[in-house]
């Protein structure tokens, strides 16, 4: 397994956000975004994993970064929850190497685009049985959601920001928003935002995480 990207704050570090990326990208993919971040959030860690490389089925078995494999993409994806469930692992490992170094729950906040939010929702609320700092949701969906599951109170305290894009073609919005009205359901204090984009990031929702953040880290 790669080693995580990591970006240490300009401040000791006291907070720490663990960042995925999505299928086909790289630790990388969002180190601009984690820069731009820790401009406010100077005493805040951003660790980034890089998935391990496999074959993804509905990609013609080609081999790719990928936390999973997506085998069909309707009517709702049918993935490989084996591995999905050892990624979830990998973030837990995270999440305690950064207890170990000091960061308390209430200051780690998982963060997740397509299929890396994937990972991050099912870490967070279906496999972590203690409450953290939050959840960043971006462009994604929750495979292992369903319904008649109930959260624990540890995991009802971690807060969620769900983003999407409402012409979305990888995963559209009505997948997001399955996900968001799950964990209001569920009764998780959680926000769901909008932008007029495609499965990607746009500048304004960096800012508006860059403020949902601000009120927990700073």
């Amino acid at each position: 397994m790669t080693n995580p990207l990591i970006l240490e704050p300009e401040k000791t570090a006291d907070a720490c956000v663990i960042w995925l990326h999505g299928l086909g990208a790289d630790r990388y993919d969002f180190l601009p975004v984690a820069e731009a971040l820790q401009e406010a959030l100077l005493s805040t860690r951003f660790v980034m994993p890089q998935a391990p490389t496999r074959p993804v089925t509905v990609n013609g078995g080609y081999e790719m970064p990928s936390w999973y494999d997506i085998k069909a993409m309707t009517p709702a994806r049918a993935i490989d929850e084996e591995q999905l469930k050892a990624s979830a692992d990998l973030v837990i490992e995270l999440i305690k190497a950064e207890q170990a170094k000091g960061i308390d729950l209430a200051r780690i906040i998982l963060a997740g685009f397509s299929q890396g939010g994937a990972v991050v929702l099912h870490t967070a609320y279906i496999k972590w049985q203690e409450a953290l700092g939050g959840v960043i949701a971006l462009s994604t969906y929750a495979p292992t959601f369903a319904q008649e599951r109930e959260l624990s109170a540890c995991q009802q305290r971690t807060p969620a920001l769900c983003l999407h894009g409402v012409h979305d073609p990888v995963v559209p919005s009505a997948m997001g928003r399955s996900a968001f009205e799950h964990l209001k359901h569920w009764g998780v204090n959680t926000e769901w935002k909008e932008y007029p984009m495609e499965h990607e990031v746009l500048p304004e929702e960096v800012q508006d995480i860059a403020d949902w953040l601000s009120k927990r880290l700073r």
